[in-house]
């Protein structure tokens, strides 16, 4: 649904600084029934606009699937696209409720930065694209050769620590934006594009003859991406965070936006009623009704199905699910039980 311009001015004009005016977020959210969502601008399958100008994906889900949860429409959204150099400003001055952009969990940017991650809803690994004309198959073959960069970024300091490793040489293309990467590496500015696996992935897609790249079977990082909210706010923060537990215990439960609401009347499951609002109260503990977990499912699908329908491999950005697959299919996704 588009919002209109003077709407969308309106509300950027209400929610600047959202989350600091002395009450918590989860107030300020449904005081002014809207989520503030900042989002990448544009990784096709995680955060970007359509033709329609509509914002779709991965990351653009989850934000749904929380306006579901805490105001009861999915489409009560304002999505705030944010560079990779502005985006923890952003949230930490309240520009955003919440970022959910493809964002590495580290030390530095929990502590040092004031940031909460709330949890790992993608597990990535940085990587390397490659053009299939240059006959390169492994990492190991690419001392001396040039290398585009986002600079200030994971990836940076992940790329000097690999071939300082491995006693090899390269040099550095930096760029600002992934979009100027794949535009530098397409014009043959460098060898080499070097960033996480997911978002070669995405920006491949977009490219004429996708075909004609290869990403190269090492993984040099550990990128544990996930949705961040500001220090400060441990209900907000728990929120954000159970949400995005329920749709992953959903997914394990077999709890879908198909049978959501049938389940929610009829299921003997007792983790499923809990989940779903008819036992417990965990809505009331978070500060909201008993059914934001089915409002949340029913919006976007358990994790499976948002992770299908936005970056599968039916997809065009073609990511299997790996180590994103249930615990108990071999991956390293788990909710902490609710009970």
């Amino acid at each position: 649904m588009k919002t209109p311009l003077f709407y969308s001015i309106c509300v950027m004009a209400t929610v600047h600084g959202a989350g600091v005016s002395g009450q918590s977020v989860r107030d300020d959210v449904i005081a002014r029934g809207m989520l503030v969502c900042g989002s990448h601008p544009s990784r096709a399958g995680f955060g970007a606009r359509d033709s329609s100008g509509n914002w779709q994906g991965f990351d653009v889900g989850f934000c749904r699937a929380l306006a579901a949860a805490v105001l009861g429409d999915p489409a009560a959204v304002v999505f705030e696209p944010l560079g990779t150099q502005e985006r923890f400003t952003a949230l930490r001055e309240g520009e955003v409720d919440v970022l959910a952009r493809s964002t590495t969990w580290t030390f530095q940017r929990d502590v040092a930065k004031e940031l909460t991650f709330v949890g790992t809803s993608y597990y990535d690994g940085q990587g390397f694209l490659v053009p299939r004309a240059l006959g390169v198959s492994s990492a190991l073959e690419l001392d001396e050769a040039s290398i585009c960069v986002e600079a200030d970024t994971t990836s940076e300091l992940n790329l000097a620590d690999y071939f300082r490793t491995n006693a090899m040489t390269y040099t550095a293309v930096y760029v600002e934006t992934s979009r100027q990467a794949t535009e530098r590496y397409l014009a043959g500015d460098c060898d080499v594009y070097s960033t996480d696996i997911a978002a070669l992935a995405s920006g491949r897609a977009g490219f004429a003859e996708p075909g004609e790249h290869v990403i190269l079977p090492e993984v040099i990082s550990k990128e544990p991406l996930g949705p961040a909210v500001r220090h400060g706010d441990d209900n907000w923060a728990d929120i954000v965070r159970w949400t995005l537990f329920a749709l992953i215990a959903a997914e394990e439960l077999g709890v879908t936006s198909a049978n959501v609401e049938e389940l929610r009347s009829s299921s003997t499951n007792p983790e499923v009623s809990r989940l779903l609002g008819r036992e417990g109260g965990f809505g009331e503990m978070l500060g909201l009704d008993n059914h934001w977990a089915a409002r949340a499912i029913a919006a976007v699908g358990n994790y499976g199905e948002l992770f299908a329908s936005t970056i599968g491999d039916q997809t065009p950005i073609g990511l299997s699910r790996g180590l994103n697959a249930q615990w108990t299919q071999g991956g390293l996704l788990y909710a902490p039980p609710f009970r």
